[in-house]
């Protein structure tokens, strides 16, 4: 199965395809609505319009320049030659969507798929953010995040950049795999929320003159919950389409991309309720649906490629990890993350790509495009941890400086965090000019607290 630009999917395939990718906009749905429910009453209704803004200016920027940076495999790129080997860095497509046959071919449905993608990476950051980020700081990130950042590891990884490269080239494995984002979207996605919950700094009244962070609880449950089973369904078409149109996938074998998908966030889900009943003596609601998402996250990268035994253990060990590194980032590096983004996404992110490498057991078809251009017979799994660990140190030596250095800058330009009479009312109030809930009290005392 060779998914060049020229190959033609199956109309079978073409159809699963579509209608997996028809299901990845309720993963949106479910993260706005997450990021909602972990915030306060009074800023409800400004986390799910930046939602939709943020998915409006991610499409749209997309598709201006963002497709033409990422490129698709085997299209035009820019190259350099190491080592008398073409390492392939930065697509060369044509703006705008131009040369684009939008008829069906995997390369058509791939740029559709990334419009969404890009809209779920930058979803990521408003979870860290929320509560004093401007709406308009918001577009203008997400500008650079869906025009720049993401779209430059998104060629790496997936239009077949340098990292897809490194089986061909040096040897080890299939280059880096990635199925269905755990470091195209969550780790881009998560780093992006990092940057910006250093750059705002934290909600007023989350320190006490001590130091201490205090407890901000969220207002709505439900909405933490139900955005859990709107992600979940979005993660299944996310997962299913990205394994077919970026690892080579037939789509009869998604079966096992379902059930490793759900596997790996019940598994992570129950691990995060059991460590919290066994710390808080009782099951911790939000940190649970924190770590849902977490597994969700982790079990992208190898959903395709990995055994249900091995997605379940990919699942326990990212619900372990994510209450504790909430907690350390809060207490330790006094980082105020109210959704949870950075240790759900960046984290589980990470920990997915490492645990591809030491699960993942790989077909004799085709894993990586890459390899289906250049090698022949495929190439055998020796190396693909390291490959694996290039690609996360790419993401934390290239992408986090980038994505950083890129926010501080337009904090320079224009404050990236609201003023601080606008957060005392509530952003609904201050930026929409209405709130969510006008007939309940939306304002507690906290701005006493220093």
């Amino acid at each position: 199965m060779n998914l060049s630009p020229g190959a033609v999917l199956s109309e079978s395939g073409a159809v699963f395809v579509t209608v997996s990718i028809l299901l990845i906009p309720l993963a949106m749905a479910g993260l706005a609505l997450i990021n909602s429910g972990l915030g306060r009453a009074r800023n409800a209704t400004h986390m799910v319009m930046a939602s939709l803004c943020v998915v409006a200016v991610a499409a749209g920027i997309y598709f201006v320049c963002g497709f033409s940076f990422e490129g698709v495999i085997g299209g035009p790129a820019h190259t350099v030659s190491i080592g008398g080997k073409p390492w392939n860095w930065l697509g060369a497509q044509l703006l705008f969507f131009r040369g684009l046959d939008l008829n069906g071919s995997p390369a058509s449905l791939a740029a559709w798929m990334q419009l969404f993608c890009v809209g779920l990476a930058a979803l990521i950051p408003l979870g860290a953010a929320a509560e004093r980020w401007r709406l308009g700081a918001i577009c203008t990130s997400t500008a650079v995040l869906a025009g720049i950042t993401y779209p430059l590891f998104a060629h790496w990884a997936w239009a077949g950049g340098w990292l897809a490269q490194l089986g061909v080239n040096y040897g080890l494995g299939h280059g880096f795999v990635d199925a269905g984002g755990s470091g195209v979207i969550q780790t881009v996605g998560g780093l992006a929320a990092l940057s910006m919950a250093w750059i705002v700094g934290p909600r007023r009244g989350k320190y006490t003159q001590e130091g201490m962070p205090s407890a901000i609880p969220g207002h709505h449950g439900v909405f933490v919950i139900f955005g859990c089973w709107l992600a979940w369904i979005g993660w299944l078409g996310l997962n299913s389409a990205g394994a077919v149109l970026f690892s080579g996938l037939a789509p009869a074998r998604t079966v096992l991309v379902g059930v490793n998908t759900t596997l790996g966030a019940g598994s992570a889900a129950l691990m995060t309720a059991l460590v919290t009943r066994m710390r808080f003596g009782r099951p911790d609601a939000s940190l649970t649906a924190n770590g849902w998402v977490a597994g969700l996250a982790a079990g992208s990268g190898g959903c395709a490629f990995v055994a249900p035994a091995a997605a379940v253990l990919t699942g326990l060990i990212a619900g372990l990890v994510v209450p504790f590194v909430i907690e350390n980032l809060e207490l330790r590096l006094a980082i105020d993350d109210p959704g949870g983004a950075i240790s759900v996404h960046a984290v589980g992110g990470i920990w997915g790509l490492v645990a591809t490498g030491i699960f993942g057991r790989f077909p004799a078809v085709i894993v990586n495009n890459a390899d289906s251009l250049a090698r022949t017979p495929p190439p055998g799994d020796s190396g693909q941890w390291v490959a694996q660990i290039v690609g996360v140190a790419s993401l934390l030596g290239v992408v986090l400086p980038l994505t950083y250095g890129f926010n501080w800058v337009l904090n320079r330009w224009s404050p990236q965090r609201v003023s601080a009479e606008g957060e005392r009312q509530g952003l609904d109030l201050h930026e929409l000019g209405a709130g969510a809930y006008p007939e309940f009290l939306t304002h507690g005392d906290e701005f006493l607290q220093h």
